[in-house]
């Protein structure tokens, strides 16, 4: 290491410019990254609802409806000619509404009150639309300019633009909070004032590196865009803090940079690796999930976290040294508190706090098994028109959610009982076919193509069940099973559903299985990284119990507070915060092991908590600071849940490093010896 060292520093301008200019041209190449803003893409190619889609984007000119727009005080004629108008937005097609299911030519007294109510009610119209993918905002702009202040959107489409528009500002927004925060907490915890812009340019330069290299993977998920860059600063900025830190040491006692940074780079080079091999092999774990947004960010994440790690052992000693004399000129005195003390006060709780801790952690790891999930976006602040026009058009006509079924062609009579049993079930408001909206004996040859298109291809029928249900929860998702069910009964596999419940329906199903594969693969392989790197058996253990207390009691809030938590946030959040916090851990550990060869556990457990404690409570802030700015600064459900989860988290590992892990650290004392590799214990005499 000495040597690799040792040609860093000689070559420190060289190694200045190469990282310059890769960040440079990464930087422009972030640019040609595209942004996928729609969770169906993600789902396997296997799941029910991508084949059924792959078959109506081949076999039908027409989409699924994915979007509802309301026309407030318009009379019929006036919504027939808003029909018309509202078709010919390019983007738009299949403008669905009561004169496909109706005879307008007769007195709508005559009709199907609920069926009527589902589109026109009050006065009011609503338009069920498929809105083309990939060019939401221009579409739904284009309809807002149409509609006006009154009008309303609600659907996936307006959900993708908004997410879309919002994005970009606020990713600004969190960056503009953050970033001084992260400077106050860096500035209190070091000796220079320019110290922390060094931590900020190493990994600034490894995110924007990360960022660029997503050029050859073509394109990134929203999830991936809003929460992977901040995320990897939070976490990879340990590194920097753990070299800097003993690059000061190593000065104090040479008093010559060059000599004390190849002595730091060697020392701190055990620390780092570890760190960052829990961390990424943590990370490892999302790349396994068949739900594609938790792969798109585990990538993202084990790159930036290499990246990260070439970066605070290349480009920070290089940058450091270069800049030695700014440090030297921008000196301040210690802000830091003494935490002398705080270890004796620790060690008094040992027993009430291993009690607490586990009298909370089977009802905490209950509760976050059944805590009430949604699998799309969630709900959309009030406070945004996407979130309002939702509201208002569920206050005036309820939910309204279509599921288009495709089956076999040819069998007219097996069609007509099947959509008869579809219009008998629970919730379904109207089935609109072939079948029962043109006469069935009449043979589809003989009329018009702009008729039977809309139902039949040259393979499949195609059947669209109106529902008056939202796209997710118990009463959708058993919905959807009796569709299929009811479908399977007269054409088996062959029967296809899909529209957003379906797809919900498909990702819970998906990410429930994904679920149990990610934690296991993420305890496993952390557990294995730790088992190598303390030679220990029974130094894993305690440690993952540490954490993943931690995990279980913050994902089990939501339950208690009777808070539906968005599934995507919660499976990533579960891997991310164990891998993330389990830095503070090692850091604890790898200190208390040192100090245990040379006095008896209790003093080796008071020292450690009065030296490390403030090194500890630097990560947990910063860490916790990026969640909770992510918190409050996005829109997006996904993210603001990501985000919540991410700050409490962290203050909560933080805890049990500094209460849990402590006393059972003194608890297993013997069994910690006899279990570790050399451990060489101190022994009194």
């Amino acid at each position: 290491m000495i040597n690799i060292a040792s040609r860093i520093i000689k070559h420190k301008k060289a190694v200045l410019l190469a990282f310059t200019l890769v960040a440079i041209l990464a930087t422009v190449a972030q640019f040609f990254v595209s942004v996928n803003y729609n969770m169906v893409d993600y789902l396997p190619k296997d799941a029910q609802s991508t084949r059924a889609m792959e078959i109506m984007e081949e076999e039908f000119t027409g989409s699924v409806p994915n979007t509802r727009v309301m026309i407030m005080d318009i009379s019929i004629q006036d919504a027939l000619a808003f029909k018309e108008e509202l078709s010919t937005i390019d983007g738009v097609s299949d403008v669905l509404w009561l004169d496909d299911v109706v005879d307008l030519k007769t007195p709508l007294e005559m009709a199907d009150i609920e069926m009527v109510e589902t589109y026109y009610k009050n006065n009011h119209a609503l338009y069920s639309i498929s809105v083309r993918d990939g060019d939401e905002v221009v579409i739904t702009d284009a309809i807002y300019e149409m509609i006006g202040e009154d009008g309303a959107i609600a659907g996936e489409a307006i959900n993708t633009a908004s997410s879309q528009k919002m994005a970009g500002n606020e990713s600004l927004y969190a960056a503009l909070l953050l970033v001084p925060i992260i400077i106050f907490i860096l500035v209190v915890s070091t000796n220079s004032w320019i110290e922390p812009l060094f931590f900020l340019t190493a990994i600034g330069v490894s995110v924007l590196i990360n960022l660029g290299t997503n050029i050859f993977i073509g394109e990134v998920s929203f999830v991936t865009q809003s929460v992977a860059p901040i995320l990897q600063l939070a976490v990879s900025l340990d590194y920097a803090v753990f070299l800097l830190h003993s690059f000061s040491d190593y000065l104090k006692k040479t008093n010559n940079p060059e000599e004390a940074m190849e002595l730091a780079m060697k020392k701190s080079f055990p620390a780092i690796a570890v760190s960052a091999a829990t961390t990424f092999f943590g990370f490892i774990a999302l790349t396994f999930m068949e739900f594609e947004i938790g792969s798109d960010l585990g990538l993202n994440l084990v790159k930036g976290i290499v990246l990260s790690f070439i970066s605070v052992m290349v480009f920070l000693p290089a940058l450091t040294l270069y800049f030695y004399k700014w440090m030297e000129k921008t000196k301040h005195r210690s802000f830091i508190p003494s935490f002398d003390g705080i270890g004796k006060k620790v060690i008094k709780l040992k027993v009430p706090s291993i009690l607490l801790v586990f009298a909370l952690i089977i009802p905490a790891f209950l509760a976050q098994s059944n805590t009430t999930f949604t699998y799309g976006l969630g709900e959309l602040p009030e406070d945004t028109r996407a979130g309002k026009d939702y509201q208002l058009i569920q206050d005036n006509f309820g939910e309204t959610t279509p599921i288009v079924l495709l089956v076999p062609n040819g069998d007219v009579p097996k069609e007509e009982e099947l959509v008869e049993d579809l219009e008998g079930l629970d919730y379904v408001t109207s089935v609109i076919s072939y079948v029962n909206m043109v006469d069935p004996v009449i043979p589809p040859e003989y009329l018009d193509e702009s008729i039977t298109d809309q139902f039949y291809s040259e393979n499949y029928s195609r059947i669209i069940i109106n529902t008056n249900q939202g796209t997710e929860g118990d009463i959708p998702f058993s919905l959807v099973e009796k569709v299929q069910e009811t479908a399977s009964n007269y054409y088996g596999n062959e029967a296809l559903s899909l529209g957003e419940s379906v797809t919900l329906y498909d990702i819970k199903d998906t990410v429930t299985k994904d679920n149990t594969l990610v934690n296991a693969l993420t305890v496993g392989t952390i557990a294995l990284v730790l088992l190598v790197s303390f030679r220990s058996f029974s130094i894993p253990v305690i440690l993952l119990i540490a954490i993943q207390s931690a995990v279980w009691i913050n994902l089990s809030i939501p339950y208690f507070t009777d808070t539906p938590l968005v599934f995507v946030g919660y499976l990533i959040v579960s891997t991310v915060q164990l891998a993330a916090t389990l830095d503070y851990g090692v850091l604890f550990i790898e200190e208390y092991t040192h100090k245990r060869k040379e006095m008896s556990a209790v003093n080796a457990i008071i020292k450690t908590l009065d030296e490390k404690t403030f090194s500890i409570s630097i990560s947990a802030a910063i860490l916790s600071s990026v969640g909770f700015i992510l918190w409050i600064t996005s829109s997006n459900p996904i993210v603001g849940s990501i985000g919540l989860l991410l700050g409490r988290g962290a203050l909560l590992a933080f805890v049990m490093v500094l209460i849990l892990l402590p006393a059972l650290l003194l608890v297993c004392d013997k069994l910690v010896k006899k279990t570790t590799y050399k451990a060489n214990f101190y022994e009194e005499k």
